[in-house]
């Protein structure tokens, strides 16, 4: 069957939907093999062959040539075999065309569902390979709706629409219809209607993949994000570390008068962030973490359970510790250490007398 007509349709199909046209090809194929077959007792002697370069598409069944003919479905005798071919001998195999106009009737009337069911297998698994190549990256998306009620958000990632719930949207967040926002796809899982990813706003990966956005030196390897503690919203801690002497780790991050990290911070809706250097010495990295306070002294009080004590000037204790503990305990899901932060000098004690 030569049909221009046809191969325009499928091409503009593969559009409309986004489905690669080889995937709309290959499910049209196995309709087309699943409906024929059933008319040759479902024996795997149907073979169906699509040449988009030449518009055609031909449908055959395959059979063994013999002296003397005892299955019809499978077997051809070596006469009619002749007519078809002339040089074939007992024991060759024939690929015998059939009627596509035939087919076509049959095809509509016994493969119509599963035409649609091989095509939504082939949109399914262009959904799966679109988010499976987003997955664990960072995304920008369209926001197409936010439910009045929960504030859910539904975004759309390529051709695929996901829903941001209000537990992964950034505490500042006032997301509008038309908007482009940046998300974190967490992860792929198969759902019920088949693969979703999961997106997030608050995931430390958001920071970690803007990032990387941002500072080339961390592509290319030398500059080297160690750890990212963060309160989304509030704000994020990111160690960083470079083997190269000559490269300032933090300075890359932050760039001149601070470009860099203001994009970062613009894309968190004005999230704080506080980049450190990463030290292999714990005392050292325990310091810098508590920053912007300035520390006396890190004691390590036991390695094992990764616990020290850090001592700070009295003035620069509610500094250390932070906004409701927020300083003290980003330092210490930052460094992984339980961190004891007591003042240089106790406050005396004054005992007023009758």
């Amino acid at each position: 069957m030569k049909n221009t007509e046809f191969f325009e349709a499928v091409s503009a199909m593969a559009q409309e939907r986004g489905v690669p046209v080889e995937a709309l090809y290959e499910a049209i194929s196995k309709s087309v093999i699943t409906s024929v077959k059933r008319d040759y007792g479902d024996r795997d002697i149907v073979f169906c062959d699509i040449n988009p370069e030449k518009n055609t598409l031909k449908i055959f069944v395959r059979k063994r040539v013999v002296d003397e003919v005892t299955d019809e479905i499978e077997e051809i005798s070596l006469d009619e075999a002749k007519k078809i071919r002339k040089r074939i001998n007992v024991g060759d195999t024939i690929d015998i065309e059939l009627n596509t106009k035939a087919v076509s009737r049959i095809a509509a009337v016994k493969g119509k569902h599963l035409l649609r069911q091989n095509i939504g297998d082939a949109e399914t698994e262009r959904k799966r390979q679109e988010l499976q190549e987003k997955n664990q990256e960072l995304a920008t998306c369209k926001i197409i709706r936010v439910d009045p009620d929960t504030l859910d958000a539904f975004l759309e990632i390529g051709k695929v629409v996901e829903r941001l719930p209000r537990s992964e949207q950034i505490p500042t967040d006032v997301l509008r219809e038309g908007e482009y926002i940046k998300v974190y796809v967490t992860e792929v899982i198969e759902g019920a209607k088949g693969p979703k990813a999961k997106i997030s706003r608050t995931h430390p990966g958001l920071v970690r993949r803007l990032l990387e956005v941002e500072v080339p030196e961390i592509v290319d390897g030398t500059v080297e994000i160690r750890s990212i503690a963060r309160e989304a919203g509030s704000r994020s801690k990111i160690a960083v570390y470079s083997s190269d002497e000559n490269v300032d780790p933090v300075g890359a991050c932050i760039g001149q008068r601070g470009q860099r990290i203001n994009n970062i911070v613009d894309a968190l809706g004005g999230e704080k962030l506080d980049v450190i250097n990463y030290s292999d010495d714990p005392a050292k990295f325990v310091a810098a973490a508590l920053a912007p306070a300035n520390v006396i002294s890190v004691e390590i009080l036991s390695e094992e359970e990764r616990s020290c004590k850090v001592t700070v000037p009295n003035n620069q204790l509610s500094l250390a510790i932070g906004n409701k503990g927020q300083n003290a305990r980003l330092a210490a899901k930052l460094t992984g250490w339980k961190i004891d932060i007591n003042p240089e000098f106790e406050e005396p004690v004054i005992n007023f007398d009758d």
